[in-house]
């Protein structure tokens, strides 16, 4: 017996106390794979900040680089306009104008009366919250729906289609829950800002009758019919000055507004930059104009 136990020790003494491979757990601490790792790098998000200075600076490269010689001036490009549809005297001539919205502002919106109408206005359709007194003001006014709260259904519903919505002070609080979300990303929820929430509801009725209302889209671009080809060019000219200055004073690119910032006055409006303006027609380009 001893002797088949020293026959088998070289072959079973080396392996006492040994793991299978298979269950060692490999480790490593090689320069390569900790080179990678500490290689990795987060990904840099820029503040809004700093996104706003590098839009800002894209812009004045963009403005630096604009060809200014294919602009025209107003009268030059209605001029081309006019021989592009010399054969359409009854087509319009459109004017388009790009406005560059900033977050928190309202869209731009207001009422003017050209000096010469392109195309039959469209009747407006007046709603008013108001009671008492100044509700019989607003009938005999010539606005077509006058009552209290009991008309905040039939606006949600759609059953009554306005395109100008006035209240009085007193009843302000009582639809705002129910309407602002309805009436506010249509631009028709009434608001002392803009003057549709007055007691002289009678008074604003007379002062926007006989006027057209524009509006800009979502991002800020306005169309406009500003004339007929058959009106003189003097006639288009008016218009389009007249139209112009609506928007100018309505986004804040007057003087005045312009004083009024430098002033540092805390109630001026925010100024709303306008980036483009067009002339085109049917069949003709669409030319931008360089003294608007």
């Amino acid at each position: 017996m001893s002797s088949l136990l020293s026959l088998c020790r070289p072959y079973w003494l080396p392996t006492l106390g040994r793991t299978h491979p298979s269950l060692q757990r490999q480790f490593t601490t090689t320069q390569i794979l900790l080179a990678k790792r500490q290689k990795q790098s987060k990904i840099r998000i820029p503040s809004k900040k700093a996104a706003a200075a590098k839009a800002r600076r894209k812009a004045a490269i963009a403005s630096k680089n604009l060809d200014r010689s294919e602009f025209l001036t107003l009268t030059d490009a209605i001029s081309v306009l006019r021989s592009v549809e010399v054969a359409s005297p009854n087509s319009t001539l459109d004017l388009y104008i790009k406005t560059e919205i900033k977050n928190g502002v309202a869209v731009p919106k207001g009422r003017v009366t050209l000096p010469r109408e392109a195309k039959t206005m469209s009747e407006d359709k007046i709603l008013v919250f108001a009671e008492g007194r100044q509700a019989e003001e607003a009938k005999k006014a010539g606005a077509d729906f006058v009552g209290g709260t009991e008309l905040i259904d039939g606006v949600i519903n759609n059953r009554f289609k306005a395109t100008t919505i006035l209240c009085t002070p007193d009843l302000i609080r009582a639809i705002t829950p129910r309407l602002g979300r309805v009436l506010g990303p249509l631009g028709l929820m009434p608001s002392e800002r803009r003057g549709t929430v007055t007691d002289d509801i009678a008074g604003y009725i007379q002062r926007i009758s006989g006027t057209s209302e524009w509006r800009a889209d979502k991002t800020g671009n306005i169309h406009m019919p500003i004339a007929m080809m058959h009106f003189p060019v003097d006639d288009m000219v008016k218009n389009i000055r007249h139209f112009m200055a609506s928007v100018k004073r309505v986004t804040g690119n007057t003087k005045e507004a312009e004083d009024s910032r430098k002033l540092k006055n805390s109630g001026s409006k925010p100024v709303t930059n306008i980036a483009k303006v067009m002339l085109s027609s049917r069949q003709g380009p669409g030319i931008q104009i360089l003294d608007y």
